[in-house]
């Protein structure tokens, strides 16, 4: 993916978004970990055929996107029940991967939208050669996962709200001088379907975008999420089906799931209002219609969020009443257009009765 920006055209609404985001980071109210002002008031933006990012007017992908595409009529994969043998799925439930935490910085994955104009800087790769160069708008001041001393996978997400372009690092370590450096970094037009080429990997394991598959606090609010969810797996095979374009796996066994492979909640699974109030059934609401997209290598069935902290923790405990054996893995081979692309069929349309059954 090339890190050059896109003319993109707004509407009224935009622009007052866009005045009202630059003034709040110029007073250090802006929540970089969620994208609202602080005190939790959403900004404006609201797409007709899905969500938008909160604070802008941008998508997180076209509407035809694969992440953005229901998954209720696709059948089920043939190798359903051995992936889910393979990550333990008859004991263990899933685990939200966010929540309020405990230390300095909210559990989960934090995300910034930069400042119309923002700075950027070069960035070093330890695997420079599947890394988009940028530069990037990674700053001091840039959240990093888990903190900024912290260890692990150390993600840095940043949106440009002015030009619709997604920035992802992956053990990211700012430092002045142009020193700044991380493991892989990848560049994404949100308003584009164009995918990594085959074998890259991104800031993710299986070369995918990650702030478009977090459950957003902003998402639970709005009472929709309309998008697949990413989670790990402990153990992955050493190939990736679309969209994931690339690999991490230990092993060539075909019954252990690969990058990619999508997961499906059962339509029949009940949680009651009494154990599981309104921002749990918008998760699995989504789980059921959008579903799961295996992006990574971590616990199994754990499933990641935005750090934010208006997370409570009665919102991510009862998802862990969710068991992994209410899961089947889905067949959506039917739904590509092209292998380089992460267009999808989708459901109604003739295309799609053609190739994947009146479903």
């Amino acid at each position: 993916m090339m890190g050059s920006s896109m003319s993109v055209r707004y509407p009224h609404f935009a622009r007052v978004a866009f005045l009202v985001i630059a003034v709040a980071a110029s007073l250090g109210v802006l929540d970089a970990g969620g994208g609202t002002l602080a005190g939790g008031q959403a900004l404006p933006g609201k797409a007709a055929a899905g969500q938008l990012l909160p604070g802008t007017s941008c998508p997180a992908f076209p509407a035809d996107n694969v992440w953005n595409t229901p998954i209720t009529g696709l059948p089920v994969d043939s190798r359903s029940a051995a992936w889910l043998a393979s990550m333990d799925s008859s004991s263990t439930s899933l685990h939200p991967d966010y929540g309020p935490g405990g230390g300095s910085s909210p559990y989960g994955i934090p995300w910034q939208l930069t400042s119309r104009d923002p700075k950027f800087v070069h960035v070093h790769f330890a695997y420079a050669d599947q890394s988009d160069r940028g530069p990037y708008p990674f700053t001091a001041s840039t959240p990093i996962e888990g903190g900024s001393q912290a260890s692990g996978d150390r993600h840095a997400l940043m949106v440009d709200p002015t030009t619709c372009v997604l920035y992802e690092l992956y053990d990211a370590v700012y430092r002045p001088n142009g020193r700044s450096t991380a493991g892989s970094g990848a560049i994404w037009k949100l308003n584009s379907n164009h995918l990594r080429p085959a074998g890259w990997t991104s800031a993710d394991a299986a070369g995918l975008p990650i702030l478009p598959g977090l459950v957003n606090y902003d998402e639970i609010k709005a009472g929709r999420i309309d998008h697949a969810i990413r989670f790990t797996a402990q153990t992955t095979s050493t190939s990736y089906l679309w969209p994931a374009r690339h690999q991490a796996g230990s092993t060539s066994n075909p019954n252990v799931p690969p990058m990619g492979a999508r997961f499906r909640l059962k339509a029949g699974f009940r949680l009651p209002s009494s154990q599981c109030a309104r921002a749990c059934q918008v998760v699995i609401r989504a789980m059921k219609t959008y579903g799961l997209i295996l992006a990574d290598n971590g616990s199994n069935w754990y499933f990641q969020g935005t750090a934010d902290r208006r997370w409570t923790y009665t919102m991510v405990g009862q998802l862990k009443q969710i068991p992994a054996s209410a899961f089947q893995a889905v067949d959506e081979s039917c739904l590509i257009v092209s292998r380089s692309s992460g267009a999808a069929l989708q459901p109604g349309t003739p295309a799609y009765r053609k190739a994947c059954g009146k479903r």
